[in-house]
């Protein structure tokens, strides 16, 4: 699977609420980091839709090089 562009070199922590959709930028174009704004047309990236189970912190990818999609998995170590 292709990678996005590194947008930030370090995951942002985000407070998601319970029932809450996010939509997680793939393409590292968006000036919303770490979500979707749309920058991604005309490309083959679409964003990852994820539903918060519980309302807590949870730290998004924004190198966007990770395998745990949309969440880091500490790849922006190895860039």
């Amino acid at each position: 699977m292709k990678k996005g562009e590194v947008a930030i070199g370090e995951p942002i922590a985000v407070e998601v609420k319970e029932g809450k959709n996010y939509f997680w930028c793939s393409c590292g174009k968006s000036s919303r980091q770490p979500f979707c704004d749309g920058s991604h047309k005309e490309t083959e990236f679409t964003p990852v839709a994820w539903k918060a189970e519980k309302s807590e912190t949870k730290y998004f990818c924004c190198c966007k090089q990770t395998h745990n999609q949309p969440f880091c998995d500490g790849s922006h170590n190895n860039l």
